[in-house]
């Protein structure tokens, strides 16, 4: 049995550990990181993993994956923070369009930047824009990557996944990508598919979980079809660099699809609680943040200072922060999460004191990182460092 498998013994140990520090306290646990980190690999099944940093948000984590066989290359989530890494990194893939004219500036004035960046497109008016900023006789080639729709068009059902991308079959794909490559100025190499219905939908949560899996089983089908149609249709016209796909939640699935060159990830590396329910993985909760109690409203109601960082995605409790210690309590479906208070209720809200701590863990990984500055490091019973945040280290990107 993993450490963290036992509750009583796992969460009273980081109370120990950090009870000198003030709260909020964001820990990350060493044994738990190491775990995430090389299960993801076996996951993989021998494809890379570029990591997706909007899921971490510290860079000494990413640093360290991309010390670990089975890592490589980043994939950033906006123009200044892709600028930022590319300093110290030379393959970065931005995952979204931008329209950041500022930031466009300097990318189009930094040959080193332009080299190492690669820019997601999916409309020539993306393009338009770049060239409105700079025209290619002014300017270095960009690096360009197309992003296309790997979500289900289900008969009866409609459209399954997350709206991202306009090009979906591989014929609207492979005109965007002769028109993209045929332009003066830029130079395509590389494909996104996420698949967010798949990687990102548990399949193990107790509500529904048939139907999410005949779905789900029906879109891995159609996907694999169809990703292999328009990877052959954009590679007739370009050699591409890479062709990447994934998402924490689906890396048995995307490591098994032989038109892929890598695989995208990063939320299962600290493990919100959002990968709980999943029935081909269980993640170790590498990261958690320990709040104080500072009041007792009722017998039964604990209320910390803090906790309301809520997840992206929608407003539904599922992307609330859990409590996991002391066990048993949970919020008041009237304040939810607060973001100064949080009341807690349960059985287990009885024996706590003012000052004593609850542990949350939050749905997503990286979002917390926008509210503290640095994580403390546990190693077994013990703090042995710090790791600044993104916004520890002055950097607010979205």
């Amino acid at each position: 049995m993993h450490p963290w498998q036992d509750p009583a013994r796992w969460w009273p140990r980081l109370t120990e550990a950090t009870a000198l520090l003030p709260a909020p306290v964001a820990v990350v646990d060493l044994d738990a990181l190491r775990f995430n980190a090389m299960d993801m690999v076996v996951r993989a099944g021998g494809l890379p993993i570029r990591i997706a940093t909007k899921s971490v948000r510290v860079r000494e984590i990413v640093d360290a994956a991309l010390r670990l066989p089975g890592y490589r290359g980043l994939l950033a989530f906006t123009l200044p923070e892709a600028l930022w890494l590319a300093e110290d990194h030379d393959d970065i893939v931005l995952a979204y369009p931008t329209a950041d004219r500022a930031s466009l500036e300097r990318l189009l004035s930094d040959e080193q930047a332009a080299a190492r960046i690669t820019l997601m497109v999916d409309d020539e008016s993306q393009l338009d824009l770049i060239d409105a900023v700079a025209p290619p006789s002014r300017r270095p080639r960009l690096r360009i990557a197309i992003d296309a729709d790997a979500s289900w068009r289900a008969p009866g059902l409609g459209h399954i996944g997350v709206f991202r991308s306009p090009l979906h079959t591989p014929e609207e794909v492979a005109r965007f990508a002769r028109r993209a490559a045929e332009r003066d100025g830029f130079r395509l190499v590389g494909l996104q598919m996420y698949e967010a219905q798949i990687a990102g939908q548990g399949d193990d949560t107790g509500s529904g979980d048939a139907l999410i899996r005949a779905v789900q089983a029906r879109s891995r089908a159609e996907l694999l079809d169809r990703r292999a149609q328009i990877v052959a249709a954009v590679r007739a016209l370009v050699p591409l660099d890479f062709v990447t796909g994934g998402g924490t939640g689906s890396l048995e699935f995307t490591g098994s699809d032989s038109s892929l060159t890598e695989i995208t990830a990063g939320s299962g590396l600290l493990a919100g609680h959002l990968f709980d329910g999943y029935r081909a993985f269980d993640p170790a909760p590498a990261s958690a943040i320990g709040f104080d109690v500072v009041r007792r409203p009722a017998p039964d109601i604990a209320t910390i200072l803090g906790g309301g960082w809520i997840a992206s995605g929608p407003a539904v409790a599922s992307r609330q922060p859990l409590p996991v210690w002391p066990q048993g309590l949970r919020t008041m479906p009237r304040e939810a999460a607060g973001e100064v208070q949080t009341p807690l209720r349960g059985d287990a809200a009885r024996s706590l004191r003012i000052g004593d701590r609850v542990w949350l863990r939050h749905a997503k990984s990286g979002e917390p990182a926008e509210r503290i500055l640095h994580y403390h490091l546990v190693d077994g019973d013990r703090v042995v460092g710090e790791l600044p945040t993104y916004r520890g280290e002055g950097k607010a990107f979205l």
